[in-house]
Order: C-alpha cells, then structure tokens, then sequence
C-alpha cells in the first residue's frame, strides 16, 4: 500500500510541473510589403517588429542626406498620403470614409516634404497625394517593407521614419493640455521619429532604428524636440525597427 501512495504522489508531482511549465512562445510573424520596386535605385528594406502598446499606428518612411534634408518618401499611410480617412465623419451618426487633413499625425515628415496644398498646410490631399508606389495601409502587425530609392545611392544617407497613434494620452499629454487645440487631441502623444545613419562606402549588416525626437503635439511647425522623458507608450508602439541597405 505505501508503495502504491508514493507513486501516487510522484504522478501528480509530474501533472503539477506539465500544468504550470509555460507555454512555448510564438515565433513572431513578419507580413512582406512592396513599395518602390518599379524603381532602379538601391534597395532598402525596413523590418518592424511591433512593440506591445502597438494600435493601428500611422508611419511615414523617407530618405534624407547625410544632415537630414529630405530627398524621397519611401512609404507612407495611405490616409495621410492619400488626404482620406475611414473615418472621417460622424455627421450622419456613423463613421464615413471621406478628405481631412490631419496636421498632427505625421508633422515632422510633412514639414521635411515641404509640399503646400490647397489648403495652405503640409499633408498630402486628394487632389495631390503621394504616388500609389509608396502608399499602403499601415500594416497590422509587425512587417518587413521592401522598397528602392529612386536614383541609386552613393555616400552618406539617413533613413528616417516617424510613427504616430491617436489618442495615445498619458500623465503629461492630458486630454485638457490644449483644452483649445482641436489637432492635439486628434494626437496627445506627439509623433515620435527615428532615424540611422549610413555610408554605402562603408556598410553594415544591418542597422538599428533609434527614437531621436518627437514632432510638434499638434503639426503646427515642422520642430523637432530632442527630450524624450515625457513619452511613455507612444516609444513602445514599435519594439525593433532594423534597416538594411542591399
């Protein structure tokens, strides 16, 4: 009988240990996106790993020289790039598709374009957007994004990207910050932009993509401010962001 009982006990000692072992992590699963590739310029690709407060976040993706002045978009939302939302209206007490501008998703980039619309702002609109190449819908989840450079490259570069998500609050980017700014709280968190550096003399493997700044809480200029304390969620929309230059 007392053999029998230690066995017993043995057993459910096993069951316990299979029960509460935890469980194998995913693998994480990358969607491959196409952007650019009609082009004859040097290859770029942009792997995104989300990171865990990651929403629906709008992106933009560009090329600059090596002091950051704009050269091309390599990819962009296509609300912003378009100058259409689905979600624009609730004038008939649902969401409708339709134009809006939204000067505070993605500031910085716009600015750096330096394109003015009809409107007197920075975005892209209906009636000039950004060419289909490089516009898509933001990806769900983490991606790999293939893209070309329109020219290729020869000498220093920056690849910057800034990523926005709304109403994205926190303890410092209250709801009533700006209780008069109706495009803050289109944002609360401003964008936040990365940026690497590369010299196509001298490359590496890969590159990892670092948070240098954020863009103005509502898109009113194209500034760009370097103290990064007051973001909290807004810095964990992405977890990884690698650059290789082919």
């Amino acid at each position: 009988m007392k053999k029998i009982m230690k066995t017993n006990i043995v057993l459910t000692a096993i069951l316990v240990l299979s029960v509460t072992s935890p469980a194998q992590k995913k693998k994480e699963v990358f969607s491959e996106e196409n952007y650019g590739e009609v082009n004859a310029g040097t290859p770029i690709t942009i792997q995104f790993e989300k990171g865990k407060d990651h929403n629906h976040p709008l992106m933009a993706i560009w090329l600059a020289d090596e002091t950051g002045n704009y050269i091309q978009t390599l990819y962009v939302s296509e609300s912003i790039g378009k100058g259409v939302f689905k979600h624009a209206t609730r004038s008939n007490g649902k969401w409708m598709e339709g134009e809006i501008q939204r000067p505070a998703a993605l500031p910085y980039w716009a600015h750096q374009r330096n394109v003015v619309n009809e409107y007197g702002g920075y975005n892209p609109s209906k009636k000039h957007p950004i060419l289909d190449a490089y516009t898509g819908a933001t990806p769900a989840a983490s991606f790999i994004l293939h893209t070309k450079t329109g020219k290729p490259l020869n000498g220093k570069y920056k690849v910057m990207l800034e990523i926005n998500q709304c109403w994205d609050w926190n303890n410092y980017w209250t709801n009533d910050k700006y209780p008069t700014d109706i495009e803050y709280k289109t944002s609360s968190q401003p964008a936040v932009v990365y940026s690497i550096d590369f010299d196509t003399n001298n490359l590496k493997p890969q590159y990892v993509m670092k948070a240098i700044g954020y863009s103005h809480y509502s898109g009113a200029d194209g500034s760009l401010t370097y103290d990064l304390s007051t973001l909290t969620t807004a810095l964990r929309i992405a977890k990884k962001i690698t650059v290789r230059i082919n």
